[in-house]
């Protein structure tokens, strides 16, 4: 029976510019790093650092984070690419599918560490300034599995179900759970309550990290739940429910340490910033007192007051000696 009301899915993921194939799934991540970069810019100019900060750490994450992201696929799913039959080539081809998330953020940090060092900015203020926007980035680039028909759920009859119509790599064409918008929804959300936490609790010293990082898992956690790609089991589990499971309670132990240890949030996130904003303002000062200075009325010395005074009562006694005579 067709379903009156689905989500298609796309023909093809790749369209070519003559020799040149331009694919769904790449266009996705790359839009993903430039909303994180535009929204972690503008927190971290909000927080006292300079413009372009972001974009030039984010040179470092960016390609760690590409490369964490490919090895924990190709690790925790070897045997797409190492078994009997498979071409190990194939784990190169990131345009394919298959960045986790968590190899991603895990030697993304590596790099980001690299580039906060290079400029000696502490790597929490700056994780607390790109969380909303790593959120946000996963959530344009879980489109990119909509392009590749791939990561979808159990099947289903819901008016938003996801058609899937390619039977390359063992898929099944029908209509199933759209997991792809799920997270993507998800991770618009995690955003959201980040930057609202941010400005309510006045998050520092990484705590907005460990927020978004405790949120994602809580997501992730269901959602991995419902889909039915081929996966490792742990005790009934899948791989990555146990691995939510894991960062979930090391991001909400790390929280109440570091607000134990170091409440409240960072005064200064990038060196020279604060101390240049500081000299400015003390030049303003002092001229506000010259200015006050030279508009305020001379004042007399009280040596002055005093021989006025004397003036004043030789007069008078001049005057009473003279009504005498």
């Amino acid at each position: 029976m067709e379903e009156l009301a689905y989500i298609p899915s796309p023909s093809r993921g790749v369209i070519h510019l003559g020799p040149i194939p331009l694919r769904g799934y790449a266009f996705c991540i790359i839009i993903g790093v430039f909303v994180a970069v535009w929204l972690g810019n503008k927190r971290w100019i909000a927080r006292g650092g300079r413009a372009g900060t972001v974009a030039d750490i984010a040179v470092w994450a960016v390609p760690f984070g590409l490369v964490g992201g490919r090895l924990y696929h190709v690790i925790t799913d070897y045997e797409l690419y190492f078994s009997a039959g498979r071409d190990w080539v194939d784990a190169f081809k990131v345009w394919q599918g298959g960045l986790g998330i968590w190899g991603a953020i895990a030697l993304g940090a590596v790099g980001a560490w690299i580039g906060c060092r290079r400029r000696g900015i502490p790597l929490p203020a700056y994780a607390d300034a790109i969380a909303p926007g790593i959120a946000l980035a996963q959530a344009c680039g879980r489109w990119g599995n909509w392009f590749n028909q791939e990561l979808y759920g159990r099947e289903t009859h819901l008016p938003w179900a996801l058609h899937i119509t390619s039977s390359e790599g063992g898929r099944i064409p029908g209509y199933y759970h759209p997991t792809f918008l799920y997270e993507s929804l998800w991770c618009i959300g995690v955003a959201f309550l980040v930057m609202w936490a941010d400005r309510r609790f006045t998050l520092g010293h990484g705590r907005a990290f460990a927020l978004y990082v405790a949120a994602y898992c809580v997501g992730r956690g269901w959602i991995e739940y419902m889909r039915v790609d081929d996966a490792h089991h742990i005790l009934g589990l899948r791989l990555n429910d146990w691995t939510a499971m894991i960062v979930f309670l090391l991001a909400v132990l790390y929280m109440v340490l570091s607000a134990k240890k170091r409440p409240g949030r960072e005064t200064v996130v990038e060196p020279g910033v604060s101390d240049a904003e500081a000299d400015g303002a003390g030049e303003a000062g002092a001229d506000a007192e010259a200015v006050e200075a030279k508009d305020a009325p001379e004042a007399e010395a009280p040596g002055d007051e005093a021989a006025d005074e004397a003036k004043d009562e030789v007069k008078d006694e001049a005057g009473s000696g003279t009504k005498k005579s």
